[in-house]
């Protein structure tokens, strides 16, 4: 599609999918996506290692940053849906966010520009892990007739309901979860991405044409505004995921709950 006839703007395919350019053709082909994610792991490694390499009685840079992230994982996460047991978790809780964040960030990446959860394939991966970890949780704490027992028929509901109810939870539980875990996160960062492309294409176009160059300003402005955003919502779907994932081992763990 040409835009303001100086423009052409790309399909969406062109703007989420990136050709192989390693080992094309085989199970092993790497693309940029792929490099985004091996990027995001060894950030979070680093960051990690570096704060714990020369800890100090008075935590003082990296380190203060992430003895804080932990705590906010501890206090706002953890305690908040799992309760002290799920401390065991907070390993796997605090990397799971850093790496879904970090993958995230990279939208705003100068050449890079591109969130590697736009791509569908790893927040399904993520999805199907917590999945697996929320119902082994429940089948360990209350026993595999207990846990069926207590997420198909929930206390409280009159008898007469669970016609109705347990057919609802047996897909809410099952299979709804961990694929409204992995859209949610898909669908929102495909999004910002695809509006932050869009407003970069129309300030390259308003500033080659010489009519409209007067009101670039205010479009480039609103594009900065966006990115802004999107590190916000980088951050707030990582959490968002993270928290869900306490949510549904907190309610495995915890029944009546």
């Amino acid at each position: 599609m040409t835009i303001l006839g100086q423009l052409d703007f790309p399909p969406i395919s062109h703007l989420t999918r990136w050709p192989d350019f390693l080992f094309d053709g085989t199970p092993y082909a790497v693309n940029k996506t792929a490099l985004i994610y091996v990027a995001s792991v060894v950030i979070t490694m680093t960051f990690f290692f570096a704060a714990g390499r020369r800890a100090q009685l008075v935590p003082r840079g990296v380190q203060n940053m992430a003895e804080s992230s932990l705590e906010f994982i501890r206090e706002g996460i953890i305690l908040q849906t799992i309760g002290p047991e799920g401390m065991r978790y907070l390993p796997f809780l605090t990397t799971m966010f850093f790496f879904i964040f970090f993958a995230n960030l990279f939208e705003i990446i100068p050449f890079v520009q591109f969130p590697a959860n736009a791509s569908f394939a790893v927040p399904l991966i993520l999805a199907g892990l917590v999945w697996i970890i929320f119902n082994v949780v429940g089948v360990v704490k209350q026993g595999p007739i207990g846990y069926l027992k207590s997420s198909l028929f929930p206390p409280g509901v009159p008898k007469a309901l669970y016609i109705l109810v347990t057919p609802i939870e047996l897909v809410s539980i099952f299979l709804v979860r961990p694929f409204s875990l992995a859209i949610r996160l898909f669908a929102n960062m495909l999004a910002g991405h695809l509006i932050l492309a869009t407003f970069a294409l129309l300030c390259a176009a308003l500033f080659s044409t010489t009519l409209l160059v007067a009101i670039l300003p205010f479009s480039f402005g609103l594009l900065i505004a966006l990115t802004a955003f999107e590190i916000l919502v980088a951050g707030l779907q990582a959490f968002i995921f993270t928290i869900l994932t306490g949510v549904y081992v907190g309610s495995s763990m915890h029944p009546d709950h």
